[in-house]
């Protein structure tokens, strides 16, 4: 932070004396440095009879510079805790077995991540296998004798040239990468380990881990033990093009006798997360009709028989995303999270299809930007304990039972303790496109003064499709401690606010989503403590297409900070790691069938009118938006003399790009810098 900086927000506090504004008002605000210091909760797993909850915590270490994850477990009447595994290694994916007397957890540390269960009564835990890969989605059988996972089984392919044989003691260059594999490469992960990814179910008490399925296809997880035990349940695409279809999967069930291989939907679209009910008779899951490919479908639970027969949706008149069904203890309903005008809640949804939203709050996950997350837990009992999200700190965890809630830790309590940490409220906005009401949310620098003028940044989230609420944002805190009106919004295009808004830039993006930002804008600067001469704009990824779209359109701004953009969408689509599903969903067309369609939608074609000071921002090992896209933009700019400089993240993904708090906290510092030199 400049000293000018530092010197504006100490005078923010007011003029008097110092001692005598400490009695008053906490007069420290949010810093770089407690990045370093932040925690907080995910994965809520009550135990089935109601009486504590397991969770994940994850707490930033400054030596490390990452989070480090422990399991810790919660009394859900007193909230006292106690750590169950906590070390060098990172825990994750704490699962009860069905009577609460074992955990079963991963173990992620230097050897690779292996499968652990603990058993509660003795306070022991024991490796149950040795695994040549990270398991995933752990599911117990409902005896709770065996275990189920999905792991990584290798597959090297055919050979493309015969192998020289190398001399004992030869330094030679490493072997050719030979690539014929569709699905390559993911963001945070590069190129990805050959072979494919498969059920596998192992003793609980441990032993050899014995492969269900098997051939040259990915089955994906949540999985689910039928009730009898005799087979699981996951989604997989068995199709020849399966890899060309990133949208398509069945609901299978394997048998854990012989193998078998049994389909229990058939449609387009994508059928995923099975849920067996309590008595065994009904399966939920997740999905929706895909025959438009469209960009955007609210996902919908439905319900079949065992067998697959009887499938209906029991969410068809409701217009929003569901996910993450879970059963009550009767079987007459099912639990499910819903995104809802930029709010995380949970509703109960009867198997007549009635649905009755029982709270909001639901909030974590990335701790930069402001997104709608979150997630929860039921226990027979009809206890539910979720990660509650609120704008001042990360996600805690909490409990609703009785229609109250209760949050049970506060993970942060010390280190934001006595801190001024900025106000955020609902910003009311109405779009100069079309009228519409546009979800908006204003940040206000501590120590407020509304007689003042403040300078004003514009902050965009990504996606497109997704949505920002009200809930915890380093970047929004940082941007506020440095004295700045903070604003984000939901504009057209934006999820839980219907499958309509979210496509109105189906095919059409950017677009108005432009004016829908303008219009927050606006807003804020009606209020009257905004300096209309000092605004700003940044945004990430979507929002980063749409900071440079925005200068190629306004000269409003006195800079921007575009992070992790589109530039070009010729090259982005042939270039990212998601290229089969955006060219086929965002344009419905390949760039060389049509260039202009393409062009006419790249920030790059309005380069021309650009004369803001814009700063690109790019994560070096950036597989989404790929660091060629902020290369171009930046040379560009150049080339047309707009005042620019490029920042580049050393080994961050996209997805990553602040997941380490030391770069975190110096990404948000350049772009303030970058404000700054022209404020």
């Amino acid at each position: 932070m400049r000293l000018a900086t530092m010197a504006m927000v100490m005078a923010l506090a007011g003029g008097l004396p110092a001692t005598a504004q400490v009695s008053e008002a906490p007069t420290k605000v949010f810093s770089a440095r407690d990045l370093f210091g932040l925690a907080q909760a995910s994965d809520p797993q009550v135990r089935p009879d109601g009486g504590s909850i397991a969770y994940v915590r994850a707490a930033n270490d400054i030596m490390t510079d990452r989070a480090q994850r422990s399991i810790w477990l919660v009394d859900a009447k007193t909230g006292a805790q106690t750590p169950l595994e906590a070390g060098e290694a990172n825990y994750l994916a704490p699962r009860w077995s069905p009577d609460g007397s074992r955990l079963a957890y991963i173990a992620a540390g230097p050897g690779g991540a292996q499968l652990y269960v603990r058993w509660m009564a003795t306070g022991r835990s024991a490796r149950v296998a040795t695994l040549e890969q990270a398991p995933n989605d752990i599911a117990w059988s409902p005896d709770g004798k065996t275990l189920a996972f999905t792991m990584l089984v290798g597959d090297e392919g055919r050979p493309l040239g015969a192998p020289i044989r190398r001399p004992e003691g030869a330094k030679w260059a490493e072997p050719l990468k030979v690539i014929d594999k569709i699905t390559y490469r993911a963001d945070g992960e590069g190129f990805l380990k050959p072979g494919y990814r498969h059920l596998f179910t192992v003793s609980a008490d441990g032993g050899q881990p014995r492969q269900l399925t098997f051939g040259k296809f990915d089955n994906g997880g949540p999985i689910s033990f039928a009730r009898d035990g005799r087979s699981v349940l996951f989604a997989t695409n068995r199709a020849e093009t399966w890899e060309r279809d990133a949208q398509e999967s069945e609901i299978y069930a394997v048998s854990l006798a012989d193998g078998a291989l049994t389909r229990l939907t058939n449609r387009v679209g994508p059928d995923v997360n099975p849920v067996v009910s309590p008595d065994g008779g009904k399966i939920a899951y997740l999905g929706f009709d895909d025959a438009r490919r469209r960009g955007y479908e609210n996902v919908r639970l439905h319900v079949m028989d065992r067998d697959g027969k009887n499938a209906r949706v029991l969410t068809a008149d409701l217009d929003r995303s569901v996910a993450d069904p879970q059963w009550s203890a009767d079987g007459r309903h099912l639990y499910v999270s819903v995104e809802d005008d930029g709010q995380t809640k949970v509703a109960r949804v009867g198997l007549d299809g009635k649905v009755e939203m029982l709270f909001s709050g639901l909030g974590g996950g990335g701790l930069d930007r402001p997104y709608t997350g979150g997630q929860f837990s039921v226990g027979r009992g009809g206890l539910i304990a979720f990660t509650d999200g609120v704008p001042n700190r990360p996600a805690d965890l909490a409990v609703w039972s009785g229609g109250k809630t209760r949050t049970l830790t506060d993970l942060n309590a010390g280190l934001l303790a006595g801190k001024a940490m900025s106000r955020v409220e609902a910003l009311p906005v109405t779009s100069s496109h079309d009228k519409k009401p546009i979800g908006a949310w204003i940040a206000y620098p501590p120590n407020f003064d509304p007689a003042k003028k403040y300078p004003l940044i514009l902050e965009i989230h990504g996606g497109p499709f997704a949505a920002y609420g009200p809930f915890f944002s380093t970047d929004v805190q940082l941007y506020a401690a440095a004295g700045y009106v903070v604003v984000y919004s939901n504009p057209r295009g934006s999820t839980s606010y219907g499958e309509a808004f979210a496509n109105e830039i189906d095919r059409n993006y950017p677009s108005h989503d432009y004016d829908d930002l303008m219009s927050v804008v606006d807003a804020a600067v009606a209020k009257g403590f905004v300096d209309d001469k000092r605004l700003y704009v940044t945004g990430g990824s979507g929002g980063g297409a749409l900071t440079a779209w925005i200068v190629g359109k306004t000269d409003r701004f006195r800079a921007a900070a575009t992070q992790k953009p589109v530039i070009n969408w010729t090259s982005q689509v042939l270039t990212t790691d998601g290229y089969t599903f955006m060219a086929s969903y965002w344009f419905g067309k390949m760039p060389w069938e049509d260039p202009q369609g393409y062009w006419a939608r790249s920030p790059l074609s309005l380069v021309g009118n650009v004369k803001t000071p814009t700063l690109v921002v790019v994560g070096e090992n950036d597989d989404r938006t790929p660091p060629s896209e902020a290369d171009q933009y930046f040379a560009a700019l150049q080339l047309r003399g707009v005042p620019t400089a490029l920042v580049r993240v050393p080994g961050a993904s996209h997805g990553g790009i602040a997941a380490r708090p030391s770069q975190s906290a110096s990404k948000a510092a350049a772009i303030l810098a970058w404000f700054e030199r022209y404020r």
